[in-house]
């Protein structure tokens, strides 16, 4: 499940909006493209005051090979299920 940085850099389309899932308190980081075209994100984090999300951002940005500051979660804050736009 594991993706190499940049290995999903082909995503990294200006205006592109992203569905993730995510798996909070998961044992290890990871990032990896499913079958219906949604990222699916693994990470350490808990899901307490923002910081799964933080993580997710940094983790999708760095597969993507793009700065984390251009990624913007447009909703899902607290669900699982989120949409980022690559700005």
């Amino acid at each position: 499940m594991r993706q190499p940085r940049g290995t999903l850099s082909r995503l990294a389309q200006p205006g592109a909006t992203l569905a993730v899932h995510v798996t909070p308190g998961a044992g290890h980081d990871a990032v990896a493209l499913r079958d219906d075209g949604t990222l699916s994100v693994r990470t350490t984090a808990r899901p307490e005051a923002g910081r799964a999300n933080a993580a997710v951002q940094a983790l999708v940005a760095r597969a993507l090979g793009v700065a984390p500051s251009r990624l913007a979660l447009v909703s899902g804050a607290t669900a699982r299920d989120k949409r980022f736009r690559l700005d």
